[in-house]
């Protein structure tokens, strides 16, 4: 159900544009410091996933080196193992063969903890749903598989998503061929089989309907929450605008509005809306900047992702830490600490904690140490979005 009523349909193509001012980025101390926590995650995770994958749960370190590029990693493959110790072993399996790369049983004992989560009934219904969801934002309920690829990790899927998650859920998804509009080749897509109108609510309509939002009730219009780092400072006309766009009326981002003049606010009130439940689905609430821009890049959103981006900073935030640019919603945050926290997002800090003791002092025995692992309860909400 849209919260937006007829009587709002001639405001729709009201034409307005952005005031012609500079709006000045503004570092936010602690998004950044919620960005820099999770410096080499992902490539770490990845790696154990790859370890993982292979029938003897090691890799050879020249395989490894091999992938540096697959893995963004920051340096070479043996730097980066090096760096961390309490996650990786390298050995030797026999003289005759090369050096090869396992987990530590601490990380082997992370993880196992990790797959508890993935294979629980709660877990796979929730990541059913998110994936379902991002595919609806689409309108055509499709996307190449190289581009939920972008989102995977942010979007909690598991290494193997398509034949240990997807492959169950018959009635939601399947893989297809679609011939490429960009080139001649035609590339493997994962299509939603049929719209599921339960699913289409966002979670901005979600909290008016539950009564979240102060002063706001179902029907009217919404605007989303604003929040600014200290020292930040709009311009007195920017205000002005800001608050004439926040009143203009809330279009569902699973309603189609391309009809809308892209360069009208009432367009840009909807493509942000898009960018605010595609974070939302997210369990870090937040992705690299380059994963948005080929997202809306082949919606056809073209600019008008990056427009949003700028004239919004008290919805998006753009953090420019761990050699990329990453865009975080602003209102998931509290400080540096999520405010709801997905219970993947716990064993995340836990590979994190285990990261940052191997960079303090190196562990002379690894199998000694497990014993005294202190494992810390992990809060969490599955059903959050």
């Amino acid at each position: 159900m849209h919260l937006c009523t007829t009587k709002f349909t001639h405001q729709f193509h009201h034409y307005r544009t952005f005031i012609a001012a500079k709006i000045k980025w503004v570092r936010d101390a602690y998004l950044d410091a919620a960005v820099s926590k999770e410096k080499d995650l992902k490539q770490a995770i990845s790696i154990k996933n790859q370890i993982l994958f292979s029938p003897s749960k090691s890799l050879p370190l020249s395989s490894l080196s091999l992938l540096k590029p697959h893995f963004n990693l920051p340096t070479t493959a043996l730097k980066f193992l090096q760096k961390y110790p309490s996650l990786f072993i390298q050995f030797q399996p026999s003289p005759s063969l090369p050096v090869h790369v396992k987990l530590t049983p601490f990380a082997l004992s992370i993880h196992k903890e990790e797959q508890v989560i993935h294979n629980s009934l709660a877990y796979r219904d929730d990541a059913v749903k998110r994936l379902a969801k991002l595919l609806m934002l689409t309108r055509i309920t499709r996307l190449p598989l190289h581009v939920i690829d972008r989102f995977k990790f942010d979007l909690g899927l598991p290494h193997n998503y398509i034949t240990s998650l997807l492959s169950d859920y018959p009635e939601y998804f399947h893989v297809c061929e679609v011939q490429d509009c960009f080139s001649d080749k035609k590339l493997l897509h994962l299509e939603l089989v049929s719209w599921r109108d339960e699913l289409s609510v966002s979670e901005m309509e979600k909290r008016v309907a539950h009564g979240d939002m102060k002063n706001i009730k179902k029907g009217e219009r919404i605007g989303f929450p604003l929040s600014y780092p200290n020292g930040f400072d709009l311009k007195n006309k920017v205000k002005d605008w800001v608050f004439d766009w926040q009143g203009l009326p809330y279009m569902s981002p699973y309603e189609n509005a391309f009809h809308l003049n892209p360069n009208g606010d009432q367009a840009e009130k909807w493509v942000v809306a898009v960018l605010h439940e595609l974070l939302w689905l997210l369990v870090s609430k937040k992705t690299e900047k380059e994963n948005l821009l080929v997202l809306g890049d082949y919606l056809g959103f073209g600019h008008r992702f990056k427009k949003a981006l700028v004239h919004h900073p008290g919805i998006f935030y753009v953090s420019n830490k761990i050699r990329t640019q990453t865009v975080v919603l602003r209102e998931s945050y509290r400080k540096d600490f999520l405010v709801v926290k997905h219970p993947l997002m716990g064993m995340r800090f836990r590979y994190i904690h285990l990261m940052k003791k191997a960079n303090k002092r190196p562990i002379k025995s690894i199998s000694g140490a497990l014993g005294s692992w202190s494992k810390r309860p992990v809060a969490s909400s599955i059903n959050e979005g």
